[in-house]
Formats: structure tokens, C-alpha cells, sequence
């Protein structure tokens, strides 16, 4: 017996029973996996195999057969039980690459500081939420959401972002895409919706993948053009803090596309993903309350919490809630309840306030760290909320190789446009600073500033 079936015996020695063919199945299925056992290499036939290891020989063949329907044997008639080819170990490559890939240090935008989770308030908030659910908690619920939540939510964004928000005009979903793409179902096939243009172009294919064709609106230094969407259904902005560029949309745009919405028939759609966070003064009012009747407002736990809760809202116009309850229906029936009643704890709380404000602090103490790194001479733009700066640089290419070659992910404004080349365009790199982690974060300043003063 050679070394490999003397090692088999070995770690099959403590199993009996069922835990022989089992242990036997597994020690096979490895060595396949890693190469020891090599493709068309012939293993003992199954009574020879039992002696050897000390096995009835049905324990054997049952292990031999299993191994074969999962495909990691083949048995012929007159070939005996041989290791089957499995595929290239080159099909691994694409997630190998990306593991090897991976940066040392991320400045990417759109991700929060999840490290600041409020844990022991969330499980406070969660056992509260348990406690007190009814037994109808955990059947399925309305398509809506949770008149909980729906009702905490509208106290909350009344107060914090002006929204004008009954509980009946909210619809709880499972994040911003989510909405958007249950709002693009609404409007109807072919529905022409305008976006920002630079914007982000996942949203875009979101859109497009839900029967919407996308129209592009440019951003100036006053935000979005919004009143030159024309014919289209809707505009989606992100009025608050434009992304990628940063910029908050003037007052006059503000009204200018209020004008379109009333003239046009046309939806509103307010993006406000991270509408909370603003450091030189009071967090700017949502675009909804001025015109409830036009826009669709969506927001999200995703920045101020989490991404992995996978919770947000739609706050609707009275005559677009019962299509979108439906289409919320067809879609996942509801989102998860007890997630729902452990957040409205949260907010009722007033958890949820104390966790936002103590975010904006750390955010504006990382956005301080950025700009002292950088200098007072390099032209860094929306720095007055969110998450992410605009570093404008003069190549943007050259400068992403240089961060890519010192192990610097960041964000390329290139990457944003509707469409490639366009002479003349601005340059720059979207710089996010909700993550890395604390300890990690002022060397990735030091890279950062390195790459662009090369």
C-alpha cells in the first residue's frame, strides 16, 4: 500500500459506521480537488480497497458512487473507477487575479464606515423589536413594509430632511436600487428617464435592465441641468451632493426642474443617499418637500448604518403608491420585518439620530484629514457633504497608475460619463473617506498625496 492509502487507513482509524464512508468520501474528494489524485489515475477496485483500509466493502462502493455522481469519479465497464478530469484550474483565474489584486489601501467611494456600526444599540433595538412583535410578525407582511417602521420613518424624515412623509405614501424596500428599479418598472416599457451625466453607471444599468431607456442630463458647477430633460418620464438626481462631482444643486435649478415636473407631467426622482452628512452647515432640505406631489424621494440605512441591512425607502407621490406597492409585491413580497421593527426602534429611540450625528463628526474629521493632507493649493470640490471629494488632477490616467502601482484604489471621474472620450472633459479622481478603517486610513492619505504630486 503506498503512502496515500496508508494516510487514508490513518484518518479513517477514529470513524465507525456511516463516518467510515463519509470520511472516506471526503479524504477522496480532497485529493481530487488539490491534485493528489491526479485525472484518469485508477483506484483500487472496491473489495481490494475494503482489505486494505479495513472497511465492509459496500461502505467502499457507496463512497465510490457518491463521489461519482458529484462528478469527481467516472466508472466504466472494464476500465474500473478511475479520477475524473475536472475543469482547468484556470476557470479559478478571474477570482484568483482578484484576490491578488486586491489594494492595500481603499479610498474608493460609496462605502461607509461599517466599522462604526452602532452594534449594541442595533441588538438593543433588536431584542426590544422581538420582544414586543406580534405573532403576525413573522407571517408575510404588507408589500409596504411595516406600519412601524413606515411610521417612524415619517416622524424621522419629517425632522432630519423636511420630507413631507404620511406612513401610507411610504413603501420599505430592500435598498436604493431596489426603488429605482421598481419605480422604472411603474413608469413603463420604454420610458425614457434622464440621468446625471457624470453619474453613477451601475444606476444607469439598473435602469436599463428594468425596461427604461436612459437619457443623459448634464452637471455643471450649479448641479444638473434637470430642465433640459425634455419628453422624458423622469430625472433622477442626487440634489443634496451630487455624484460623482459633489456639487449641490442651486436654488435655481432646484426650481427650474420643479417647473419641468409641473409643466411636463414629468417624475422627480430624489436620490439622497447621503443627505445626512453636511459640514458647513445644517443638512440641506430635501428637494421633496417643496414638491411632494412631484418627487419621488428615496433614502437608505445604507450609508448611515449599513449596506448589509439592506434597507431603504420610497417616499411617494399619492398616485404612484399603489403600482409601486404592487410592483413591490411581484417583485420579493415585502422586505425582512424584523430588521423593519428593530430599525423603528432605533429611530424611536432616538438611537438612530445620536448614531448619524456621531458619524457626521468622524466623516467630517476624515474629510479634514484629506484636505490637510492634500494642501490648500490642490483643487479638491465637494467637500461640503457626503462622502467623497473630487480631486481634479491634469492626467487622469497617468495618476491611476501611479496609485494602482503603490496599491491605492481610488475612483476615476472618467468611469462616470454616459459615454467614452468627449476632448476637453474634466479630469479628476473620486476620493471616498468613509473607509478604510481609522488605523489604516492617514497612510493611505500619504500614498494618495504621493500619487499626485509624482
Amino acid at each position: 500500500m503506498d503512502d496515500f492509502w496508508s494516510a487514508v487507513v490513518l484518518r479513517l482509524g477514529g470513524d465507525t459506521g456511516d463516518g467510515r464512508r463519509v470520511g472516506l468520501e471526503r479524504i477522496l474528494r480532497d485529493a481530487v480537488r488539490d491534485g493528489r489524485l491526479v485525472p484518469g489515475t485508477r483506484l483500487p477496485a472496491t473489495r481490494r480497497l475494503a482489505a486494505e483500509l479495513g472497511i465492509s466493502r459496500g461502505t467502499a462502493k457507496s463512497a465510490y458512487d457518491q463521489l461519482v455522481a458529484e462528478g469527481y469519479l467516472t466508472a466504466r465497464q472494464g476500465s474500473g473507477t478511475r479520477v475524473a478530469s475536472l475543469p482547468s484550474a484556470a476557470s479559478d483565474a478571474p477570482e484568483a487575479a482578484a484576490h491578488a489584486r486586491a489594494p492595500l489601501f481603499d479610498l474608493r467611494p460609496g462605502g461607509p464606515d461599517v466599522g462604526a456600526f452602532p452594534a449594541a444599540a442595533w441588538l438593543r433595538a433588536l431584542r426590544r423589536a422581538i420582544a414586543g412583535a406580534p405573532s403576525l410578525a413573522y407571517d408575510y407582511g404588507d408589500p409596504r413594509g411595516r406600519i412601524e417602521l413606515r411610521t417612524a420613518l415619517s416622524g424621522y424624515l419629517v425632522r432630519a430632511r423636511g420630507v413631507v412623509a404620511p406612513p401610507e405614501r411610504i413603501v420599505v424596500t430592500s435598498g436604493y436600487v431596489q426603488g429605482l428599479a421598481l419605480l422604472t418598472r411603474v413608469l413603463g416599457g420604454a420610458a425614457a428617464v434622464a440621468m446625471e451625466d457624470p453619474g453613477m453607471p451601475f444606476h444607469r444599468e439598473v435602469v436599463r435592465k428594468n425596461g427604461g431607456i436612459v437619457v443623459p442630463v448634464r452637471v455643471d458647477e450649479r448641479g444638473a441641468r434637470a430642465a433640459e430633460s425634455g419628453d422624458a418620464a423622469a430625472v433622477v438626481l442626487t440634489p443634496a451632493h451630487q455624484y460623482p462631482t459633489g456639487v449641490t444643486l442651486h436654488p435655481e435649478r432646484r426650481r427650474a426642474v420643479l417647473d419641468w415636473a409641473r409643466a411636463r407631467g414629468g417624475v422627480i426622482v430624489e436620490d439622497d443617499y447621503d443627505g445626512e452628512f453636511r459640514y458647513d452647515r445644517q443638512p440641506l432640505g430635501a428637494l421633496q418637500g417643496v414638491a411632494p406631489g412631484q418627487v419621488v424621494y428615496l433614502g437608505t440605512a445604507s450609508k448611515t448604518l449599513g449596506p448589509a441591512l439592506r434597507l431603504g425607502w420610497m417616499v411617494l407621490p399619492p398616485h404612484l403608491v399603489d403600482a409601486v406597492a404592487d410592483a413591490k409585491l411581484h417583485s420579493d413580497h415585502h422586505t425582512e420585518s424584523i430588521g423593519q421593527l428593530a430599525l423603528a426602534e432605533l429611530i424611536e429611540s432616538h438611537a438612530y439620530d445620536r448614531h448619524v450625528r456621531a458619524c457626521r463628526l468622524r466623516y467630517r474629521r476624515r474629510r479634514d484629514q484629506l484636505l490637510g493632507r492634500l494642501g490648500s493649493g490642490r483643487d479638491v470640490r465637494g467637500i461640503a457633504a457626503g462622502l467623497h471629494a473630487l480631486v481634479a488632477v491634469a492626467d487622469e490616467k497617468e495618476t491611476l497608475a501611479r496609485a494602482e502601482a503603490a496599491g491605492l484604489a481610488v475612483g476615476a471621474l472618467g468611469e462616470h460619463w454616459h459615454t467614452d472620450g468627449g476632448a476637453g472633459r474634466p479630469q479628476g479622481l473620486v476620493v471616498g473617506y468613509g473607509t478604510p478603517r481609522e488605523r489604516v486610513y492617514p497612510e493611505a492619505l500619504e500614498v494618495l498625496a504621493k500619487a499626485l504630486d509624482a
